[in-house]
């Protein structure tokens, strides 16, 4: 990883560096590895040369490593081939969100935090260029009639295009990346995020097949922590996965099906959402159903599932709280079904969800699960779903304005909800 005090200086050489690889006519004849060669051949006789001509001042390109040369030949070789300045950054396995505000503006997220890149694209042409090349290679089109488009990389990469006319301040690329090995609890447990013992919590909650929603905000872990949870999913068990962006990666379940919404092609037809995949996932006999995000009307045929035999489903969703969470999927369910009564939307979230877990994003940027809630069922008394909060997060005085400590903490409530439980063989108090 080049460091961030020479990213200017390694940006001017690899400027300087495109200008003279510019000057050979035949680089589109040439095969890779050709290529490749020129580019690193064309680095080394600058280097040869700003050697000889040290007492000129030309020692901006001396003292390379083997790290920053390799960065340097990619950058220039992605921009006759590939993928220019993008190319470079996708290269650095550190970089888990890529953020391209314009030609001039990059931002990339590393352990949680943004950083503002000292390098940039030449011009918007140069932008322009490499993204309706990115686009291609993944099967897809993105022009002035279809500006905004969504896709998926093969390493599982999520990326997000929009184009002018809507983005007014040049072409905007949102890219996020997701690590090679899955989350696992052991993980979480190592980050912080849930304790020994609230893992051994999930695990029963899993394994007893109660319908959970993970509820949080954006970039607070949600698709993370499901992967986490896909682990406690016994082996012998048929999973079906349903996403905007395959994003899960589950991997212990051997009768695993996944399926992928597709976006409507040039001439406004051929759409798949995940309302259709939910529908055609009843029919493949799934034991358990995971969606990767619920945002709009699916909700109620997520719900359905849950509540029809489908046990064990698992989901995760936009939102502030707990309570906010259950207020999410009555809006989601009304877009799906507008002349259903809220008393009987209510009653159909209470009957179909067992367990939200509620993670959030704190102010030092770490990824804390803050609340795991037992949905009791619906008072018709109040007219409003009763919650049970088994776990909270406690934060520690030690916490300062850079530093948040604390620890998920059991509550003095006991779980109410047991019938799951023990069907399952489960006899111990939650």
């Amino acid at each position: 990883m080049v460091n961030d005090m020479n990213e200017q200086a390694i940006g001017d050489i690899i400027s300087s560096l495109k200008l003279e690889m510019q000057s050979h006519a035949d680089l589109t004849n040439l095969e890779d590895p050709e290529l490749q060669s020129l580019v690193v051949h064309a680095l080394n006789e600058k280097i040869e040369i700003a050697h000889e001509r040290q007492d000129e001042g030309n020692t901006q390109i001396l003292g390379l490593n083997f790290r920053e040369k390799k960065t340097i030949t990619t950058a220039v070789f992605e921009s006759i081939r590939g993928l220019g300045v993008l190319g470079s950054i996708i290269t650095d396995p550190d970089v888990t969100e890529i953020m391209i505000n314009g030609h001039k503006d990059i931002f990339v997220e590393k352990a949680g935090k943004l950083y503002k890149k000292d390098i940039q694209f030449e011009s918007r042409r140069e932008l322009e260029i490499i993204i309706t090349k990115f686009v291609s290679r993944a099967g897809r089109a993105v022009n002035e009639s279809q500006p905004i488009v969504d896709f998926r990389l093969e390493d599982g990469s999520r990326v997000n295009v929009v184009m002018q006319p809507i983005a007014l301040n040049g072409p905007i690329v949102t890219m996020r990346r997701f690590p090679k090995e899955a989350m696992t609890v052991e993980k979480l447990i190592s980050y912080g995020s849930i304790t020994e013992e609230v893992a051994e919590t999930l695990k029963l909650l899993v394994t007893s097949k109660c319908n959970i929603f993970v509820s949080g905000g954006t970039g607070s872990g949600k698709t993370t922590f499901l992967n986490a949870l896909s682990n406690f999913i016994p082996r012998d068990e048929r999973v079906i996965t349903i996403e905007d962006s395959a994003e899960l990666q589950i991997k212990n379940i051997d009768n695993l099906v996944r399926l992928e919404t597709r976006n409507a092609g040039a001439d406004g037809k051929g759409e798949i959402s995940i309302k259709d995949l939910i529908k055609s996932a009843l029919r493949m006999r799934p034991e358990r159903i995971v969606v990767g995000e619920v945002r709009g009307a699916e909700a109620l045929d997520m719900l359905q599932a849950m509540n029809t035999g489908h046990d064990g489903s698992l989901s995760t969703g936009h939102a502030n709280g707990t309570k906010d969470m259950l207020s999410r999927l009555e809006t989601m369910v009304l877009q799906g079904a507008a002349g259903l009564p809220l008393e009987a939307i209510r009653q159909q979230i209470a009957s179909s969800v067992d367990i939200i877990i509620h993670l959030s994003r704190l102010r030092d940027k770490s990824r804390k699960t803050m609340e795991i809630v037992e949905v009791l069922g619906y008072d018709t008394n109040t007219g409003q779903i009763k919650l049970n909060s088994l776990y909270e997060f406690k934060e520690s005085p030690k916490s300062t304005k850079r530093k948040v400590y604390g620890e998920l903490s059991r509550t003095q409530n006991s779980m109410q909800n047991t019938y799951k439980l023990r069907i399952a063989g489960i006899d111990r108090i939650i």
